[in-house]
C-alpha cells in the first residue's frame, strides 16, 4: 500500500477541518508564547514595580529590530520552501532552509556583540530616562544574549511546520512557555531576583525550546536536511518576501519608540507603565492573529505551488472569519470589563498608572476590530509572492500612518488623546487591504504569467 504524502491534506483535505488541523496547534503554540511574556509581564509590574514593567516596554523597539530581520527569513523563507515542497522538489526546499538558519545565526550574533559593547547608547537612543539605568542594564545583557537562541529557534519553528511537524513544534513552544511561568515564580516571586530573574527564566526555556525543535530531524520521514548552503544569491528574494513582516515588525518598534518618547515628555514614566498594558493586549492579539496566520501562509503556499486558486481563497475565508470572532471576543472584554485587565498588570500602588491605563483602552479599542484582518490579508500577499502589495499593508499599518498620526495628534490634541492615530491608522489600512486583495486575487494572481 502507497503511503499518503505529507502535504496531501493541505492539497485535497476538507477546507474547515484541515485548516483548523494546522491552524489550532499554531495558534496553540503562539498562545503559549503569549501567556509567558504576559505572566512575566505581570510578575514583574506586581512584584517588582511599574518601573520594572516600563523597562521591559522601553526595549520593545530594539527587539522588534533584531525579531523583524528574522521574522523576514522565517516568512520568506517558509513560504519558498512550502512553495517547493507543494512541486514536490524537496532539494531546493533544504537549501533555502540552510541558508535562512545560517543567515538568522549570524544575525543573532551581530546584534548581540553591538548590544554588550554598545549598550549605554543604545539605551540612550531607546529614551531610557536616568532613573532606569541601574535597573535595566543587566536584564538588557541577558536578553540580548539569549536572544541568539530566541530567533535561531523562531527560524526553526517555522521550516519545522513546513515540513508536517506541527505537533512537535507546538509542543516545544508549550512546554518551554510552560518552563517559563514557572521559573518566572521561581527566580522573581520566591528568590526575588527582579528583571535579572525573568531574564534568566527566558534564557533557560528558550533553550528546552531548541532541544525540543532539533529532536525533529531524528525523525526518518521528514524532507529537510542539514547542508553547507552555496549560491546564496537566492536569499535576496528570500528576504525580499518576507520583507512586509519585517516591517510590520520594526515599525511597530517605531512605533512604540514613538509613543514612548511623547510619554515620557508629557507623562513621565507613569505614563510608559500605563500604555505597557494595552501594549500587552494588543500583542496578545497579535500573537492570535499571528497563529492563523501561521496556518493561512503554509497552506496558500502549498496550494500556490500546486496551482489550487479556488483552495487559496476558501481558506482566506477561513482565516478571516475566526479572526473576526476573536476580536469581536477582545473587544467585548475591553468595554465590558477594562478594570480587570489593569489590575491584572499593575498592584494598587500603582495607582495613577491604572488610571491612565483605563484612559488609554477607552481610546485605542476600535483597532482591536480591524487589525487581524490587515494581517490576515498581509500574509495572504505574501504566500502569493506578493511582497510589494503585502510590503505597502505593512508600511501602512505599521509605519506610515501610525508614525505621521501620532506626530500630527500628539501636537494638535492634549495628551493622552493622541492615542486615538492608533485605531485610525488601522482602519484606514484596512480599505487599502481590502482594494490590494481584490486586485491580487487567487483566480487574477495564478492567471498570469510569473
Amino acid at each position: 500500500m502507497s503511503s499518503v504524502p505529507p502535504n496531501f491534506l493541505i492539497l485535497n483535505g476538507p477546507i474547515i477541518t484541515t485548516f483548523l488541523r494546522f491552524a489550532l496547534p499554531s495558534i496553540l503554540g503562539l498562545l503559549a508564547i503569549t501567556t509567558a511574556i504576559i505572566v512575566d509581564a505581570i510578575f514583574v509590574g506586581r512584584f517588582v514595580s511599574s518601573d520594572g514593567l516600563a523597562a521591559i516596554n522601553l526595549l520593545i523597539p530594539y527587539l522588534s529590530l533584531i525579531f523583524g530581520l528574522a521574522l523576514m527569513l522565517a516568512i520568506g523563507g517558509a513560504v519558498r520552501c512550502g512553495h517547493f515542497l507543494g512541486r514536490g522538489e524537496s532539494k531546493l526546499a533544504s537549501a533555502v532552509f540552510n541558508k535562512c538558519m545560517v543567515a538568522v545565526l549570524l544575525i543573532g550574533i551581530s546584534f548581540m556583540l553591538l548590544s554588550l559593547l554598545l549598550d549605554g547608547t543604545i539605551l540612550g537612543w531607546l529614551g531610557t530616562p536616568e532613573m532606569l539605568l541601574s535597573l535595566i542594564l543587566p536584564y538588557f545583557h541577558i536578553i540580548s544574549a539569549v536572544v541568539v537562541v530566541q530567533i535561531f529557534t523562531m527560524v526553526l519553528y517555522y521550516f519545522i511546520r513546513q515540513d508536517n511537524g506541527q505537533r512537535l513544534a507546538t509542543s516545544a513552544l508549550v512546554i518551554g512557555a510552560l518552563m517559563n511561568i514557572a521559573l518566572d515564580a521561581l527566580f522573581i516571586i520566591q528568590f526575588e531576583m527582579g528583571l535579572t530573574g525573568a531574564a534568566m527564566a527566558t534564557a533557560i526555556s528558550q533553550g528546552l525550546q531548541l532541544l525540543i525543535l532539533l529532536c525533529f530531524f531524528t525523525r526518518r520521514q521528514r524532507l529537510l536536511s542539514w547542508s553547507w548552503p552555496n549560491q546564496w544569491g537566492e536569499l535576496k528574494q528570500i528576504s525580499f518576501n518576507g520583507l512586509s513582516e519585517c516591517i510590520n515588525e520594526i515599525s511597530g518598534g517605531l512605533v512604540i519608540l514613538v509613543i514612548n518618547w511623547t510619554l515620557v515628555m508629557q507623562l513621565n514614566v507613569d505614563g510608559i507603565a500605563a500604555f505597557a498594558v494595552i501594549n500587552y493586549l494588543i500583542f496578545v492579539s497579535l500573537m492570535l492573529y499571528y497563529g492563523i496566520a501561521d496556518a493561512l501562509h503554509l497552506l496558500v503556499s502549498h496550494n500556490h505551488g500546486a496551482a489550487n486558486p479556488q483552495r487559496i481563497l476558501q481558506f482566506v475565508a477561513a482565516a478571516s472569519g475566526m479572526v473576526l470572532l476573536i476580536s469581536l471576543a477582545l473587544v467585548t472584554l475591553l468595554l465590558v470589563s477594562p478594570q480587570w485587565l489593569t489590575a491584572l498588570f499593575l498592584s494598587d500602588s500603582s495607582a495613577a498608572s491604572r488610571q491612565l491605563s483605563m484612559i488609554f483602552i477607552s481610546l485605542v479599542w476600535p483597532l482591536f476590530l480591524i487589525n487581524g484582518l490587515n494581517v490576515i490579508l498581509s500574509i495572504y500577499l505574501t504566500a502569493m509572492q506578493k511582497p510589494r502589495p503585502s510590503m505597502l499593508i505593512a508600511l501602512s499599518r505599521g509605519l506610515v500612518l501610525p508614525v505621521g498620526l501620532l506626530l500630527l495628534l500628539s501636537w494638535l490634541l492634549t495628551p493622552p488623546r493622541f492615542l486615538i492615530a492608533l485605531p485610525i491608522a488601522e482602519w484606514l489600512t484596512f480599505i487599502l487591504a481590502a482594494w490590494l486583495f481584490f486586485r491580487h486575487s487567487p483566480s487574477r494572481s495564478m492567471s498570469k504569467k510569473p
